[in-house]
């Protein structure tokens, strides 16, 4: 059986913890500084913990926002959830992503998370 990637993780790709939480480098990063945040509790879903358990994920992720910011200068942050093998979650780990991004990085980045469904992103174009 395969063991869970945030269960079982290597030290060197941790930035931040809590007794909640645990903040760490993606193994697959999109941009540099791509980062996650991981509840330390092992659920499908971050709606599966409890309100106070979801407020210091969230209280996590801005923490590591802040630090991106410092480290990369980004020219902004893209914040995102994949809940549910629909939405495209490929762990079954509950994790959120922190993506720095740059001006340029696409070529369009207008729409932002809206581009998971291209044929009805571009609303502007309509």
């Amino acid at each position: 059986m395969p063991t869970c990637p945030f269960c079982d993780l290597e030290q060197g790709r941790v930035l931040a913890e809590s007794e909640v939480a645990v903040a760490l480098w993606d193994a697959h990063p999109v941009t540099e500084g791509h980062a996650l945040v991981v509840p330390r509790c092992h659920v499908m879903s971050i709606y599966e913990l409890s309100v106070r358990d979801q407020a210091a994920l969230w209280d996590m992720v801005g923490r590591v926002r802040e630090t991106l910011i410092r480290q990369y200068a980004p020219d902004g942050i893209n914040i995102g959830v994949n809940d549910g093998l629909a939405a495209g979650q490929t762990v079954d780990h509950a994790h959120i992503h922190i993506i720095p991004r740059r001006i340029g990085d696409v070529p369009d980045a207008r729409g932002g998370v809206r581009n998971i469904i291209l044929s009805r992103a571009r609303y502007w174009e309509t």
